[in-house]
């Protein structure tokens, strides 16, 4: 693997509640410079980011009902398609947690699929916060966003108990197979935890240590 081939494995991210407009240029400009896969922010920066990297072939990650996954899937819904409208190109969204943890999975399924359509052609992760959720569950949700014709299964946001495990990464692997990509995120700082995450089987990474990762990189 080269540096540029792991470069266009990264979602190169800003989404803390306190980042600025400065930081989502830096973000931006980064992102262009490192020819990372997209930016990854909240649905806020959309239009900013759009317009900061027009003609540049960096993707634009906006993340929904993120990061507790608790708004109603209406709301999920309608974040998606104004993301998309603002510039969005690739869609991350928190699964409602508390529904599947309560013996829904019916309606986890048909808000990962109600996302989905609304998103059209512009691909979908579903993120599981996979810390908080039992082996069963984890292998149903990966099943839900099979059957949704989601685009990516995402371990985490970086928010919740635990990030990107490689455990929880070989698990979503074996479970979709090659029918879809896995997105590790959370927790991922250095070369070697990028390179433990893709040797488990993802395929695209999280990570707001995008710069430092290629640094690592050896020659």
């Amino acid at each position: 693997m080269t540096r540029a081939d792991l470069a266009r494995m990264i979602d190169h991210t800003q989404v803390r509640a306190h980042a600025t407009q400065n930081d989502i240029t830096r973000l931006c400009d980064e992102a262009v410079r490192f020819r990372f896969a997209s930016v990854s922010v909240n649905p806020v920066w959309t239009s900013y980011c759009a317009k900061r990297l027009a003609g540049a072939p960096v993707g634009i990650n906006a993340c929904v009902g993120f990061p507790l996954g608790a708004t109603t899937a209406h709301i999920k819904v309608e974040e998606a398609r104004e993301a998309i409208r603002n510039g969005a190109t690739e869609i991350d969204m928190v699964i409602n947690i508390g529904a599947l943890k309560s013996g829904f999975p019916s309606f986890v399924q048909r808000e990962i699929a109600a996302v989905v359509r609304a998103a059209n052609s512009v691909p979908v992760k579903v993120i599981l916060e996979a810390g908080y959720l039992t082996t069963e569950e984890k292998i149903r949700v990966c099943e839900m966003s099979l059957r949704a014709n989601a685009a990516f299964v995402k371990t985490a946001t970086g928010f919740g108990r635990s990030g990107a495990t490689l455990e929880d990464v070989a698990l979503m692997r074996r479970v979709v197979g090659r029918r879809m990509g896995v997105k590790a995120a959370g927790g991922i700082r250095s070369f070697a935890d990028a390179a433990n995450m893709i040797e488990a089987g993802a395929n695209r990474l999280g990570t707001s240590a995008g710069v430092t990762i290629l640094q690592e990189m050896p020659a």
